[in-house]
């Protein structure tokens, strides 16, 4: 079975099919997050319903909690979590390089200390790779050193060189079938090391390439900047995966410069807040304007939520802390994105891309996330 195929192009966008053990996926797809073998509130079956066929959960946490032993023993990540469409696992590069004093970089791999229990542990190219084997999913990432912004533009070079030599060790030791290894283009926000990450990068040849370092506090300018760089002109004949990016504004940007795959706590983080999406943009229900407003979370929308409750009570369940509020505006989110990507992947296939995002950006004004949008 071919493990990706284009079915059609519109400009540099593109709807295309990615085969895995576990079920197609079509792009551009949005995966939904959970970490810890987990979209949080959600269970299997509610994802199922939404017709999710991928959602990503992360090495470094499923290392250390619950740990590869039991993962083993309950015969992969997929039975553990009785999840059965396909599965994406992050490299738990982010993790571990933003644990700052607790880790120490050197050439063979990350030493670090786990912000649990404070246990020594060691991660290198070929560790992660043997993780994510055992934990069965049906893509992995490389090990990458993810920079942080700012950064002097040395530290990034010798940073990038390291990531290379690490993909190359990851390749070397990936031998198990059915599981696929992406490459990760690193580079920070420097264009000619962007495209030496790039060129090199496709030397060695992976199934698929994500732009990495992005999201780490540059600002959306600089996101775009590395999108622009890289996207149009990774492997047509491959995945092209942007990481840890996902508004509705990011999406739509960066489908018309070819990206297909996307992952984003935001749509669950921000709702476990308060903060739904709408066709109108983002609600913040803990507003005293919805103290009364028995409308639905958003008109066009055919979820639970939606069908269900209106945005005053959903109002009145965050400010008594009852968890159903959490449910709804989580599975509005997820189902909100969903449909997202449907409209974006028909407008391709119809080629009626720039219509459909001035459509969307008519009625969608884009809102600021906060600080406590985001909080845990």
């Amino acid at each position: 079975m071919e493990f990706f195929k284009v079915l059609h192009n519109y400009k540099n966008a593109r709807v295309a099919e990615i085969n895995t053990l576990h079920g197609k996926i079509t792009t551009p797809v949005f995966m939904p997050v959970g970490t810890q073998a987990t979209v949080k509130i959600m269970t299997p079956g509610d994802l199922e319903e939404m017709n999710i066929a991928v959602i990503l959960a992360n090495t470094y946490h499923l290392y250390l909690r619950p740990g590869l032993d039991i993962i083993r023993k309950a015969g992969g990540l997929h039975k553990f979590m009785a999840w059965n469409g396909a599965i994406l696992t992050d490299s738990g590069g982010f993790q571990v390089f933003s644990l700052k004093e607790l880790r120490t970089i050197t050439k063979d791999g990350v030493k670090f200390r786990s912000h649990f229990d404070g246990g020594e542990h060691f991660f290198s190219p070929e560790k992660v790779v043997e993780i994510q084997n055992i934990l069965g999913s049906d893509i992995m990432m490389c090990f990458d050193e993810c920079p942080p912004y700012p950064a002097e533009k040395e530290y990034i070079s010798s940073s990038l060189d390291m990531t290379l030599d690490w993909a190359k060790r990851a390749k070397a030791a990936h031998k198990k079938e059915g599981q696929f290894l992406f490459g990760i283009i690193q580079g920070g926000v420097f264009r000619d090391l962007r495209e030496k990450a790039l060129e090199e990068m496709v030397k060695l040849d992976f199934p698929g390439y994500a732009i990495g370092g992005v999201s780490v506090g540059e600002g959306k300018e600089l996101i775009y900047r590395a999108v622009d760089w890289c996207a149009p002109f990774m492997p047509e004949n491959k995945p092209r995966y942007l990481m840890g990016v996902g508004t509705p504004e990011d999406i739509w940007y960066s489908v018309e410069k070819g990206v297909d795959m996307f992952d984003c706590v935001f749509p669950t983080r921000i709702a476990r807040n308060g903060t739904a999406y709408s066709s109108e943009g983002l609600i913040k229900l803990r507003n005293a304007e919805y103290r009364d407003d028995f409308t639905p979370l958003d008109a066009g929308c055919s979820c639970y939520a939606c069908r269900t409750f209106t945005r005053a009570y959903i109002r009145h369940l965050f400010n008594v802390h009852e968890i159903l509020g959490m449910r709804l505006t989580t599975l509005h989110n997820i189902h909100f994105m969903i449909n997202l990507m449907d409209k974006i992947r028909k407008s391709i296939l119809e080629d009626s891309y720039e219509n459909e995002k001035e459509k969307f950006f008519s009625r969608y004004k884009t809102g600021k996330i906060t600080d406590e949008d985001c909080k845990e």
